[in-house]
């Protein structure tokens, strides 16, 4: 084993013991998990991917950030077949996930006395509630359990809509829709609704790697949802899907109108582009006086790429 490597086994060793003595791992472990974000970070180690970013990430179509992470390599981030408690509206947020399990009554009973030495209040499904900032999405597997597996009702949803001005996305169950509903701005992706209780099921993680259906989910990925589905967004890729899927869509929005005038084919669109059909767009683009993103912003995407 060589020197760099030796040093990364101590280091999972060490921070490995330390996620051992607490529900949620240490800001380094975290770290580790979202090693290619080089940004700011929040204090519990999770990327803070800019606000600004977020807001147009909304605008981004499910299929152009597929196929963006597809083309990345990132074919596991995908799920769909949700239900979604208001269809109309997206969401957008820095993902803090749970783990659930099946009630086992010794790592149960273990996993409550880490909380309480930690000084957690209140039942387990209660504490990521505690975790969530301004921006966050509480992501949770409760191995899709609906009878006996319902996270939440609408108390719990309005103390999550309190600290994070979001929703949830649940691979299991709520309860009182109804209520949830009243909860305006709140919205969650869930497998199932059931009037019943959560029981027979324990916390076992908070901020830990967890997976949803199809997805592996990291805390700190970004999560794009509309009632199509969710994907999952390592923090550091968000920026440049975002810029991607903006140039797509003013790319998009040229062709069309110079089909539509007759200026150019079909075959030539859907090519590579001619000098003179860059040239063309580039012009174009000075006409245009709500841009996405940035003129700079702009600039150096083409730059940096064959387009």
């Amino acid at each position: 084993m060589n020197k760099n490597k030796l040093l990364l086994a101590l280091s999972l060793f060490a921070t490995g013991l330390t996620h051992a003595q607490q529900i949620t791992p240490a800001p380094d472990l975290i770290k580790l998990y979202t090693a290619d974000w080089k940004g700011e970070r929040l204090a519990d180690g999770r990327p803070k991917v800019a606000d600004r970013i977020l807001n147009r990430l909304k605008n981004v179509s499910m299929e152009e950030a597929w196929g963006y992470l597809r083309n990345k390599g990132y074919q596991n981030q995908y799920e769909n077949d949700w239900i979604v408690i208001r269809p109309d509206s997206a969401m957008v947020g820095r993902v803090v996930t749970a783990q659930y399990m099946p009630l086992r009554p010794d790592v149960d009973k273990m996993i409550k006395d880490k909380g309480k030495a930690e000084g957690r209040i209140g039942a387990p499904n209660s504490w990521p509630i505690d975790v969530l900032k301004d921006g966050d999405v509480y992501v949770a597997d409760s191995y899709g359990k609906i009878v006996d597996g319902t996270l939440i009702g609408d108390n719990l949803g309005n103390a999550i809509y309190a600290h994070s001005h979001r929703g949830v996305i649940f691979y299991g169950s709520v309860r009182d829709v109804e209520g949830l509903l009243e909860i305006d701005g709140f919205n969650g992706w869930v497998k199932g609704t059931d009037p019943s209780y959560i029981q027979q099921m324990m916390l076992t993680g908070i901020n830990v790697p967890i997976r949803i259906g199809r997805a592996s989910v990291m805390p700190g990925d970004i999560v794009l949802a509309k009632k199509t589905g969710t994907i999952f967004i390592p923090a550091a890729l968000v920026e440049d899907l975002v810029l991607n899927a903006e140039f797509v869509a003013l790319r998009d929005d040229f062709g069309h109108q110079r089909l539509k005038e007759g200026k150019y084919t079909p075959g030539e669109i859907d090519t590579q582009w001619t000098d003179t059909i860059k040239k063309d767009f580039l012009q174009w683009l000075d006409t245009q006086k709500n841009l996405p993103m940035s003129r700079k912003e702009l600039d150096d995407y083409m730059k940096s790429r064959t387009w």
